[in-house]
């Protein structure tokens, strides 16, 4: 019998591969999205079929993660081998904008997630995807054991969520697991979140659709990869035999400069000519450098980053550039407005 999983967040960037990959391996998997007047389902239309037909092995419930009764009543009904929370208000930036609703979903979300499977008596694994931004100011490379500083309330709220997760663990034995995710990316990533909106400003300029992007600190330093391979992390640690806790990265710090400029050079371009500052995308406090240490995922997990940051860059940008060209959808066909955020997340 194939094994079931349970997916919030499944139309985010993780969301979507995470569901290509569980069906891949033969789920059924449930997902859960917000009731809202405008769809936002374009990362899984590919994967979606009609619940009614037969075979049909992805399905998409409404709920919202401050409604504990609605998670509750999905879980009784799905009864999940695997629960993947991946779902947050989860745009650091936002979240000074945001802190009581960035604690109210991506802390509170996961307590009243992790009670729900309690109070059911649930056997499932639960996946809780937590942030390199609880390391905020720790000293490099983070692992592990480095000490937590977020600087953020996004931060402090992921920080909230991991120890809920780590207490469920250890007070109620639940198979619960904590990823720490270092910044990864993909072409999927929200146009708002620094690197796609390098990327696809690259791909605009370029066709002579824009002039200019507007960014913030540039001088910041990032671990990131490339997102597929992070969530066969994540399926990973679900299949281990003992819950634990394991960082996933590069283990490669660069910068947004150094993103620039690789994504600009990769169509032949000077950045510096392109990109002005705007001080609306500061953070009041600023993590200035985050890169992780995986060894422990390598060892215990066997996972390892494939796909490193130049690399990746460049796959971003081709895609960008091919989604322009082919006339693209009309979130991609938007100019790229100096309001959108655009803090590293």
């Amino acid at each position: 019998m194939a094994k079931r999983a349970f997916v919030t967040g499944i139309t985010g960037q993780d969301g979507s591969y995470l569901a290509e990959f569980l069906l891949g391996k033969g789920y059924e998997v449930h997902g859960i999205i917000r009731r809202a007047s405008t769809f936002n389902t374009h990362r899984i239309e590919h994967l979606y079929v009609d619940p009614h037909v037969s075979g049909a092995r992805m399905f998409l419930h409404y709920g919202d993660l401050v409604d504990g009764a609605r998670l509750a009543s999905l879980l009784s009904t799905i009864r999940p081998d695997e629960v993947y929370h991946l779902a947050a208000q989860s745009h650091v930036r936002v979240s000074f904008d945001e802190p009581e609703y960035t604690a109210e979903t991506t802390a509170l979300g996961t307590l009243k997630l992790l009670e729900a499977i309690r109070r059911l008596g649930l056997s499932c694994r639960f996946y809780q995807a937590s942030s390199s931004e609880m390391f905020g100011a720790s000293r490099l490379p983070q692992n592990e054991i480095s000490p937590f500083h977020p600087r953020s309330p996004y931060g402090s709220a992921k920080a909230f969520a991991y120890w809920t997760a780590c207490n469920y663990r250890e007070a109620y034995g639940q198979f619960a697991v904590n990823g720490i995710l270092f910044n990864h990316e993909s072409p999927r990533r929200g146009e708002t979140f620094v690197t796609r909106k390098i990327t696809r400003a690259v791909a605009r300029i370029r066709a002579g659709l824009d002039e200019h992007v507007y960014l913030g600190n540039i001088d910041v330093i990032r671990d990131w990869g490339y997102a597929p391979e992070y969530v066969e992390g994540m399926w990973r640690m679900l299949q281990a035999d003992a819950p634990d806790d394991y960082v996933l990265a590069t283990g490669s710090g660069y910068s947004v400069r150094e993103f620039l400029t690789l994504a600009f050079d990769h169509v032949g371009l000077d950045w510096e000519r392109y990109v002005r500052f705007d001080d609306r995308y500061v953070r009041p406090a600023e993590v200035d450098a985050l890169v992780g240490d995986a060894a422990k995922a390598r060892s215990h997990l066997g996972w390892h980053p494939r796909v490193q940051t130049p690399e990746l860059v460049k796959l971003m940008v081709d895609a960008d550039i091919s989604a322009l060209e082919a006339g693209g959808r009309h979130w991609i066909d938007r100019p790229a407005l100096p309001g959108w955020s655009t803090a590293p997340s």
